[in-house]
């Protein structure tokens, strides 16, 4: 076997394919996201402004987070001291899992150093301490859930995106005797769209099935406190699990669930993703309790975002950009090739200090390749409509199609 041939030609088939993924070599400018600079294939710095940031409403640049991050690195040091189970408990991830439990209306929440690691290892331990577990799983459910649900060696049933009645028909078929799980997402962040919450719980309740959601595109983003569309909606107390991370709309890093003590107690208990990994710095989770607290009692950055995403998508569409539908704050733009969405990426990069990474399989089908920006309240309109006339002036050199406004 000749080993170093079976590497070469592995990345090989992604070069042919137009998938190798280029990661930038970037620094933001704390205090003036969306500024960063970029030092890739350049003489010194060169600056950028960055539209594809999951940090969507610049908390990681919050005075009051870094502070907090600062006043903790000064109290406590750097590190945790290894897992929870040999360290211990700090303080700060005891009260942050106390405001998770608070924002979700939930007897409980268990922190992850991941949203992945939250997926994978919750649905991996539910599925395994129930006896004979069926999980019903949405066809877009993210690459954590997947990967959880595969790694409990449970019966899954796939369900078509947001088809309720398709879902109904896979939990009628199914014996009524054994343990049921139903997972999906909120907010689906490469199409933007919304889950029918309460029509979902409607059939749990009526098939005796455990609900699970992912709202990592969601938790700070919606709702009166941030908690959610689960919070927008009024169905949070409708969910058994609700799982999110620290990493978007806070700004820090890490997972979480939120549920009862008793599925808390048993994650916690049986999870070898929590059990058997050191636990977040003190540091992150002092930042992540100060945006937590924050976002709970202001909703201007909420808002800004919002308006933001609004401003974006018309001036998208008004100008003819292939747009995708969205009812959140993702904002996509088909591209459907995934060269020549590489290549307009890289042009903005180059030639207008606009950031944004293409989205390829397996992110994202084959054909749907996209851009994917997540305008935050930090993006002026001056900033949009110079992206705007920017992607135009592209789509016009690569002869790519307009759509004529109506």
């Amino acid at each position: 076997m000749n080993y170093d041939q079976v590497f070469d030609s592995a990345i090989e088939r992604l070069h042919s394919e137009g998938r190798y993924r280029v990661f930038i070599d970037i620094l933001r400018n704390k205090g003036a996201y969306p500024n960063a600079r970029c030092f890739a294939g350049h003489n010194g710095p060169k600056p950028i402004t960055v539209w594809c940031s999951n940090d969507y409403l610049a908390m990681g640049q919050h005075p009051k987070v870094i502070a907090a991050m600062e006043e903790a690195l000064h109290n406590v040091g750097a590190g945790s001291g290894g897992t929870r189970n040999i360290g211990g408990n700090t303080h700060y991830h005891i009260q942050l899992e106390e405001e998770l439990a608070d924002l979700h209306g939930k007897q409980g929440a268990l922190l992850f150093t991941s949203g992945y690691v939250s997926n994978d290892a919750t649905l991996s331990t539910l599925a395994k301490i129930l006896p004979g577990c069926v999980i019903f799983s949405d066809e877009l459910n993210h690459a954590s859930m997947i990967a959880g649900i595969r790694n409990s060696g449970a019966e899954k049933k796939v369900w078509r995106h947001n088809d309720v009645e398709h879902l109904e028909q896979l939990l009628a078929e199914t014996d009524p005797a054994v343990p049921k799980l139903i997972a999906f997402e909120s907010v689906y962040s490469m199409d933007g769209d919304v889950a029918p919450i309460h029509e979902i719980c409607d059939l749990a309740e009526k098939y005796n099935a455990l609900t699970y959601i992912d709202e990592v595109h969601a938790v700070g983003m919606y709702g009166p406190r941030g908690g959610g569309i689960t919070d927008r909606d009024e169905a949070a107390h409708r969910i058994d699990i609700i799982e999110g991370t620290l990493g978007k709309a806070f700004g820090v890093m890490g997972g979480y669930i939120a549920a009862d003590t008793r599925i808390i107690d048993v994650i916690r208990s049986y999870a070898p993703g929590f059990i058997f990994t050191t636990s977040l710095s003190p540091v992150l989770v002092a930042g992540v309790l100060a945006s937590v607290r924050h976002l709970k009692s202001s909703s201007i950055e909420r808002e800004g975002q919002q308006a933001s995403a609004a401003f974006l998508k018309k001036a998208f569409a008004d100008a003819g950009l292939p747009v995708m539908p969205s009812t959140t704050h993702i904002v996509p733009l088909m591209v459907g090739d995934p060269v020549r969405a590489k290549k307009i990426a890289d042009i903005l990069l180059a030639e207008y200090g606009v950031y944004v990474q293409p989205i390829n399989f397996p992110t994202v089908p084959r054909g749907t390749e996209r851009l994917r920006f997540t305008p935050g309240p930090s993006h002026n309109e001056a900033m949009m409509t110079e992206l705007t006339e920017a992607l135009v002036e592209i789509w016009q050199r690569m002869e790519l199609e307009l759509r004529k406004a109506a």
